[in-house]
C-alpha cells in the first residue's frame, strides 16, 4: 500500500527502513524524519503523517528502547509543567 503519495513510499519500505535502523542500532529512537532520511527522501506536503505514523506504530521494532524508557523524571512523578512560573 502507498503511504506518501508524494513521495512514492510504500509501506513496505517504512517496515524495510525501521527494521534497518533498528539492526544497525539497537538503541536508536525511530523518527519520521530518520524514516525519509533512510529511504533517501524528504516529506513534501504532510498529509500521509497521519498514516505513516499509524504505520510505523505497528511495527514492533519501532518501540522506544528498554535503556530510554522512562528517562524523564518528570512524568515518572507525575508533573506536568516544567516548572515554569505562570508568568511565563
Amino acid at each position: 500500500m502507498i503511504i506518501c503519495h508524494c513521495q512514492n513510499i510504500t509501506h513496505d519500505d517504512i517496515d524495510a527502513a525501521i527494521n534497518w535502523m533498528r539492526a544497525a542500532d539497537r538503541e536508536t529512537v525511530i523518527t519520521p524524519g530518520k524514516i525519509y532520511r533512510a529511504l533517501g527522501k524528504s516529506p513534501d506536503c504532510g498529509g500521509c503523517m497521519p498514516l505513516f505514523l499509524s504505520h510505523m506504530r505497528k511495527n514492533a521494532n519501532c518501540e522506544v528502547p528498554a535503556i530510554l524508557r522512562g528517562m524523564n523524571p518528570a512524568s515518572s512523578k507525575g508533573i506536568e509543567d516544567e516548572r515554569r512560573y505562570e508568568g511565563y
